[in-house]
This record gives C-alpha cells, structure tokens and sequence, in this order.
C-alpha cells in the first residue's frame, strides 16, 4: 500500500487534510521525521499561518532542504504554495526556490483591490486545466480560498484566479504541485484535485 506523508510543521489545516484523506480511504501519516517523508510514496505539505515562522520551524527541523530535494509527488497547500516559492513579502521571508516566483500581500495593490476584502477568503473559480490536478475537472470550477498573500503568475503556473488582479492558484513542476485553494474544504472539485494527485 502506498504511503502518504501529511508534513507536521505546525501550520494550521493539517487536520482537515487528514480527514479529507481519510475520505478517499488513503492511510496518510503526519510526520515531522524527514526519513518518514523521503520513504513516502507521496508528499502533503499543508499550511495556514505565517510565512517566517513556518520557515523557521522548517529550518529547525531541516525539512527547509528535505522538501525541495524530494523525487516522489509532492502537494503544496495554501501556506505551502507560498513557502515553496522564492520569496514573499511577510517578514521578508526567503522560501525554498521550488518555485521561481514570489509571493506578495493583496494590500500591496490597493488600487487593483479596491472595494474587494482582504484577506481573499470563500468560494472563487480557477481557470485553467493544462496541468496534471486540473485534469478532468471542468474550466472554471469553484474553489475555497483563505489567504492575504499571492504567487505572481509564472511559468509554473497551470491555473489562475481573479481576486482584483490575476494570480497563481495551481502551480507545478516536475514531481511538485501546489495549490492556493484548500482542496480538501472545496467540496467534489477539491476530492478530484486530491484524487488527481494520489493517482500520480
């Protein structure tokens, strides 16, 4: 049976992964132990929270360069998207460069975000399927959001989403994928994106 390895890094929605897993009838295991995440068969690395002390905590574990050295998939969330990115704005944080993009706070373009909330948070569509997650789900499918901070588009990126300016929502290369979207609170899209991911 293939195992799946949910990253414990203490950033907030690892939960609800784990039980969207258990969903899909996937035996997952939450691990901080980088020899448990090199053995497994495929990699959830979640995140809600704040960006420099998610690093650090990743730092103090070393898995700030077990997980870009992964050759298994490996799925980003929310916070992971971000943290496998260059760089982001909040505390001036330096990522893990898995992703040549960086990463910015809405407020940033007060007048593209004029009228609109912030932080981004409930149901917004995606747009794109090019990629390996999107596969099989129809153009412009409704996602959740909950996030302040976003991926500039890049090459890597195979989805996008509208929330005053145009920004990543599905990024991917190579082994790893990443979503701004909580698949596993977005319903029958996010099981798909899940199902997608497992069957790599």
């Amino acid at each position: 049976m293939a195992i799946v390895a949910v990253v414990d890094y203490g950033a907030g929605n690892s939960r609800s992964v784990l039980y969207a897993l258990q969903r899909l009838s996937v035996d997952a295991v939450f691990t901080a132990d980088p020899d448990t995440i090199r053995r497994a068969d495929k990699v959830i690395f979640p995140g809600v929270g704040n960006a420099g002390s998610a690093m650090k905590k990743l730092k103090n574990t070393g898995l700030d360069t077990v997980i870009p050295g992964l050759q298994q998939p490996v799925l980003g969330v929310c916070l992971g998207l971000q943290l496998m990115c260059r760089h982001t704005t909040e505390e001036d944080t330096r990522g893990m460069g898995i992703f040549d993009s960086g990463v910015t706070h809405f407020a940033s373009q007060a007048e593209r975000m004029s009228g609109l909330k912030i932080p981004h948070m409930g149901w917004n569509v995606v747009d794109g399927n090019k990629g390996h997650l999107l596969s099989g789900i129809p153009e412009n499918s409704y996602f959740y959001f909950v996030h302040g901070y976003f991926a500039e588009v890049s090459r890597w990126t195979t989805g996008t989403t509208d929330y005053g300016l145009i920004f990543s929502s599905v990024m991917e290369k190579d082994n790893f994928f990443a979503t701004q979207f909580h698949p596993e609170k977005s319903g029958d899209s996010g099981e798909a994106v899940l199902k997608n991911f497992l069957a790599l």
